[in-house]
């Protein structure tokens, strides 16, 4: 291995930074470049968590934080705290955060308070909704940052209205996309629900905090979807998030003619959303793979940080009452499937620690 002075610090905390991260690590293997991965404990069950370090053939992460399930300002603390230990330790030459969550504020905070530069991979996404905790996360983050790397020219802009510096901003595509190529030759060999068919099924995801915490709101998602199964004559395939369910039963809501089935490994979900006639999610990451492997979705939320997929035609965003579900649905069952992916050729990774080697001289 290459002899350095410094480290760099590699965190993640949920499923969608390990898969967004694996090209990431990758290449710093592929440089023979010294790390360590820092893992919050953010998803903590063996199918949100541990599955994908297997899948992805990802070595262990050096440091566990442990923080579990805790209200966003104890889990951020404890985070805050964790990371700074660690810093405190081994202080590395740079610190690499992706995306939007609690460990990314968290991790970020603790490496600012140290003067540890911050490279932030998905830097300048923005839905505009304030009610999302997720958007506070992206705007702190971005602003804290050393290095921001942008997935598209938009998230560019974004940055620069801000009035963070040109000089920080780096157009890279999203490691999303090396992620789906890297990975997608190997989803043929994983087949969870045999019977069904390629187009014969709509895919559900649903699981952000302002959806399911929300009674209401829930209840009317699930009442859009069972809408969407019986206008279709398509049966909806939902792997269940653990706190999706956890407040389903809290609620009393009922599935009917839903499909629940367990949260999935990446390789199996990758081979239901490429089989899949149409996505239906609340997710960011799902909105762009998606988009990646060519099939329509339907956003169930008020707002997108990625309207690039709506853009190009690959997306739309229904908001939450059932009937706007179902008119939405209705719509992209009448796109064809030929808009061109906004986030990247598949080497994002690669620009990243280019950008980073030649920005940092200890590397």
């Amino acid at each position: 291995m290459r002899s350095l002075k410094q480290k760099i610090a590699i965190a993640v905390g949920t499923r969608p930074e390990i898969i967004k991260m694996a090209p990431i690590i990758r290449e710093i293997q592929r440089k023979n470049y010294e790390y360590y991965i820092i893992h919050s404990g953010q998803h903590y069950s063996y199918n949100l968590d541990e599955v994908f370090f297997e899948q992805l053939k990802l070595p262990k992460p050096k440091y566990r934080l442990e923080v579990g399930s805790k209200s966003p300002g104890e889990q951020t603390a404890l985070i805050i705290s964790g990371s700074e230990k660690i810093f405190q330790k081994e202080r590395p030459s740079v610190v690499l955060v992706q995306g939007d969550t609690n460990t990314v504020l968290g991790i970020a905070l603790a490496a600012r308070k140290m003067n540890i530069p911050i490279g932030h991979i998905e830097a300048g996404l923005r839905s505009y909704d304030e009610a999302m905790p997720e958007e506070w996360n992206r705007i702190l983050t971005d602003h804290c940052s050393d290095y921001l790397f942008a997935p598209t020219k938009n998230s560019k802009k974004i940055l620069l209205r801000e009035g963070i510096k040109n000089k920080k901003i780096f157009v890279t595509g999203n490691t999303i996309v090396d992620s789906v190529f890297q990975n997608q030759r190997y989803v043929k060999f994983v087949v969870e629900l045999p019977e069904l068919k390629r187009n014969s099924f709509f895919l559900a995801s649903l699981h952000r905090q302002e959806n399911v915490d929300n009674p209401e709101r829930f209840r009317e998602i699930i009442e859009g979807l069972k809408l969407v199964s019986e206008k279709f004559g398509l049966p909806i395939v939902y792997p269940i998030h653990p706190r999706s369910e956890k407040m389903a039963k809290k609620f009393g809501i009922s599935f009917g003619t839903i499909k629940i089935i367990e949260p999935m490994n990446y390789f199996a979900f990758l081979h239901m959303e490429l089989n899949a006639r149409l996505i239906l999610t609340d997710s960011g990451g799902v909105q762009e793979e998606a988009c990646i492997l060519m099939v329509p979705c339907v956003t169930l939320r008020n707002s997108t940080e990625r309207p690039e997929t709506v853009q190009v035609g690959a997306n739309i965003v229904s908001g939450v009452s059932s009937k706007s579900i179902l008119r939405c649905t209705n719509k992209m069952m009448q796109k064809k499937r030929v808009w061109k992916n906004p986030f990247g050729d598949g080497n994002s990774a690669k620009k990243i620690i280019q950008i980073i080697t030649h920005l940092n001289q200890n590397i």
